[in-house]
Order: C-alpha cells, then structure tokens, then sequence
C-alpha cells in the first residue's frame, strides 16, 4: 500500500504533545529509524507504516522525527528560529519555507 504524506516539506507544523513548532525539512513515507531508536523514543508506538518527519524546532538546536499523528499544521505565522535554515529552505518575503533541493 502507498501511503500519501498528509505534509510536505516547507510546512509550519505544531507538535500536538509537546506543542514545539517548527518547519518540515524531509519526509519518510515510513519509519526509517532503528528499532533501537523507535523502542526508546517513540513511547506512544505510533504507527510505522505512516508518513514520519524530519522537524527544525523552532528556537532550539536540534531536529526531531515525529509521526504524522502527533503533528498539525501551524497557524502561526512568527518565523522559524533555528540554525540549519539557511541550510534547507530560502525564506521568501510572504513567509514561505522554499526547500533549496526544489530551486534551480
């Protein structure tokens, strides 16, 4: 079965547990990590077979993998904080998140 990823890369998401913010950078159309990892980190054992992301958080350092269920678009419209997004995105003046592997 195909799986259709609910968000893409460049969106602003929220986090419905612990309520971070921050922007898509990568997508998995499945769990990708170690079961190691999965059996440690993902406490709630959400479904692997699911669309999974790779998040910059929001005034913070670091990046997390969440499951599509615990996510949720973000109506907020303050900019992301984050060192790597110059990295990933170009930021246009409207607010939007362009991912740089789409540019040309």
């Amino acid at each position: 079965m195909i799986t259709q990823a609910e968000y893409f890369p460049g969106q602003l998401v929220e986090h419905n547990l612990y309520q971070y913010r921050g922007v898509i950078f990568e997508v998995d159309a499945r769990f990708s990590l170690s079961e190691e990892w999965y059996q440690q980190v993902a406490k709630s054992r959400p479904p692997k077979d699911r669309p999974w992301y790779h998040v910059l958080v929001d005034k913070a350092q670091h990046t997390t993998y969440v499951a599509e269920r615990h996510l949720r678009l973000s109506h907020n419209p303050e900019p992301i904080d984050h060192p790597q997004i110059d990295e990933y995105f170009t930021v246009s003046s409207d607010g939007l998140y362009i991912p740089k592997r789409l540019q040309m």
